[in-house]
């Protein structure tokens, strides 16, 4: 099985649907998707991910499924330097590179930040969807990001939402902390990451990155990559 995890287009956040770029950007996307083999599609509520996925929808004769579970990963903590809040994957370096808690799988939404916004009861939900959407193509979820494979399945799964929640996911399936994924990776917009079902051991599996953030269609197409999300400028490949 492969999830394919696509950011939205570059954003117009004032009124949550995209730029003139993004949209460009979108339509670059869906001539890359047009030969593709797509047996489900989950896209987020949010407009500038629906806005994104619109186009590539047109390629498939298929219903996507919009869950509110999908949409940004945008929960608020309280800043242990500052006191006020800001978004749970946005600290500065200087405090999160001394957090060993917050780079540990196992405790860091334990920690007492993650509890100020209650990070751990939201992450909770996106893993319970992802797990209800595995589940129902025959992968059920062990723990430790091992599942049993009690049917085999060769399908591909796009998913349309946002850095954020999108690397919640990662997390939880490569047995990567979260925050390690937010504070230190970036994908840009419309990129593309997939990760493959791996399955040497018979009825087990697990869900290997095979691609990060991939944005050839914007280099065909002579698009600069976008740099929104990112604080350096894009070495534009």
């Amino acid at each position: 099985m492969n999830l394919i995890f696509i950011r939205h287009a570059e954003p117009d956040y004032t009124i949550d649907s995209l730029t003139e770029k993004g949209f460009v950007e979108a339509k670059l996307l869906a001539e890359r998707t047009r030969d593709w083999k797509v047996d489900e599609v989950y896209v987020s509520p949010m407009g500038r991910a629906q806005d994104t996925a619109s186009f590539s929808l047109k390629n498939w004769d298929l219903k996507p499924v919009t869950y509110d579970w999908l949409q940004e990963f945008y929960y608020r903590v309280k800043d242990p330097v500052t006191g006020e809040e800001r978004i749970a994957w946005d600290f500065m370096p200087e405090y999160f590179t001394r957090q060993e808690e917050l780079h540990d799988k196992n405790k860091w939404a334990g920690t007492e930040v993650m509890k100020s916004g209650n990070l751990g009861m939201y992450y909770e939900r996106v893993t319970n969807g992802l797990d209800g959407i595995l589940a129902g193509h025959g992968y059920k979820a062990l723990g430790r990001g091992l599942f049993d494979v009690e049917k085999h399945s060769d399908e591909n799964i796009v998913f349309f939402c946002h850095l954020g929640v999108s690397f919640a996911m990662i997390g939880y399936l490569t047995q990567i902390a979260p925050p390690v994924l937010w504070q230190g990776f970036f994908v840009p917009p419309t990129g593309v990451m997939i990760l493959s079902s791996e399955e040497r051991v018979p009825g087990k599996a697990v869900f290997r990155m095979q691609n990060f953030g991939d944005t050839k269609h914007l280099f065909q197409g002579g698009e600069p990559i976008s740099q929104s999300g990112y604080f350096a400028p894009i070495f534009q490949q």
